[in-house]
């Protein structure tokens, strides 16, 4: 072993003992009624993702490199799909997935300015901003109150001559209703983008979700279910989107070679593009307006100490969605969310909201619960339209609304979550479910 082998081992070595005098005593301190607080969400991490970031730190590569590949491989693997791409935001895996769908290499089905992207106002922002922001028209469904998905008998009405891709997300783990909205996307030739940053683990009829559409999103922030502090994902079957999303994800190029190799294409100074002169460099040439959402490599070093334990991170957040559902389902003034017919969701978190006529307001419980050491939070946006960032937009030019959205205003005005991520044991499930009992019993 060389000096320079050694000493890496050793600063490993050391790394490993940080955690265990640093970190582990925190993953695993005693829960204490009332003074332990109750996060929604938390990261789940051993010595070995520090190991990973510590090891890539050391190489100093810093951006895409060998941990990335890695982990889109595994990743890959994990949802049976041909082709994931690393990127540094679930925000931005949206933006990646939806602008893929605008270039002109897509022919009649390219998604152009003023044409119509269906989607739902209940949820976060990001899944529609890109819609917006390239000057394409979303147009809002309501959600059903069961599932607290897209009300997908309102998916005809919201069609028109100009529809050309349906773009929604899982809410909170629970899989919308696929097989409506995939027969629906088949019948009429739409692209259907799933935001699965919160249902990474879900299936549907056995099939990951995020993988039933053209294009699936995933969320590696701290609160989602696994984490590389930020970062996130795209994933594609399609040959052509693959392609797109490789150039839009780097730059916009047209070269696919890797960060650090040259000439892949064996043509690098022969070819032609558009008037630039013949042989140009093909490492600039640009056939897309695109981006640079490149991930750290450190980044990708902890999500593939992650995916090694993503498995037992799903199983732990259905054993905790079981237990929240029995303990809170005797409680009449609560509608707790039912899971997805044909589904075995990986929740994000346990969503509820209050029936109509009782005594209390979703706020006087939250705050309730918050003052005990319970995190809460609301549905995201609850409905988006009425958020200031929609006054500068006007609807039937900029945006269209199927109906008037009563769902996603009940959503807005009675719905909140609380959490049930891997690192949350019973004590702490069976305080939530007694606080929010001593609430409602007064």
């Amino acid at each position: 072993m060389t000096q320079q082998e050694a000493l890496k081992q050793e600063i490993l070595a050391k790394t490993k003992e940080y955690y265990e005098l640093v970190h582990k005593p925190q993953q695993t301190k005693e829960f204490i009624e009332g003074k332990s607080r109750v996060n929604y969400a938390g990261r789940v991490f051993d010595e070995q993702e520090m190991v990973n970031l510590v090891d890539s730190s050391l190489d100093f590569w810093l951006t895409y490199g060998s941990y990335s590949k890695q982990f889109e491989k595994k990743l890959a693997e994990f949802l049976g799909v041909r082709w994931t791409f690393l990127v540094n935001s679930g925000s931005s895996a949206n933006l990646l997935a939806f602008y893929t769908l605008t270039s002109p290499l897509l022919g009649e089905r390219q998604v152009k300015r003023g044409d119509e992207v269906i989607t739902v106002a209940a949820g976060f922002p990001t899944t529609v901003a890109p819609i917006v922001q390239y000057g394409a028209v979303p147009v809002f469904v309501d959600m059903e109150l069961t599932h607290f998905n897209i009300d997908t008998t309102q998916l005809e009405r919201a069609l028109s001559p100009k529809t050309k891709a349906v773009m929604i997300a899982h809410t909170l783990g629970n899989p919308f209703n696929l097989s409506a909205v995939k027969s629906f996307c088949e019948k009429h030739n739409l692209w259907l983008i799933e935001d699965n940053c919160d249902a990474l683990g879900s299936t549907y009829e056995g099939k990951p979700t995020g993988t039933w559409g053209d294009i699936g999103t995933s969320s590696f922030y701290p609160p989602h279910h696994m984490t590389m502090g930020e970062g996130g994902a795209t994933y594609t079957d399609n040959p052509l989107l693959k392609k797109i999303m490789l150039s839009m994800r780097d730059w916009g190029r047209d070269c696919w070679c890797e960060s650090g190799i040259d000439n892949t294409c064996g043509c690098r100074f022969s070819q032609s593009f558009g008037s630039l002169p013949k042989g140009y460099d093909h490492k600039y040439v640009y056939s897309h307006f695109g981006f640079n959402l490149k991930v750290s490599d450190m980044q990708a070093a902890i999500g593939v100490a992650q995916l090694e334990k993503f498995p037992s991170f799903v199983e732990k957040r259905k054993e905790n969605y079981k237990k929240l559902y029995e303990g809170l389902k005797l409680f009449e003034e609560l509608i707790l969310v039912e899971q997805q017919p044909n589904s075995d969701p990986s929740w994000f978190g346990f969503m509820m909201t209050l029936k109509e006529g009782v005594s209390f307001s979703r706020n006087e419980l939250v705050e309730y619960l918050e003052n005990a050491n319970i995190q809460t939070r609301n549905l995201f946006a609850g409905n988006m339209l009425r958020h200031p960032m929609f006054d500068t937009l006007k609807e039937g030019d900029d945006y269209r609304v199927i109906g008037t959205l009563p769902n996603t205003d009940k959503i807005m005005n009675d719905s909140f979550w609380i959490g049930l991520y891997p690192g949350m044991g019973d004590e702490a499930i069976g305080y939530m479910i007694n606080k929010i009992g001593d609430f409602i019993r007064g």
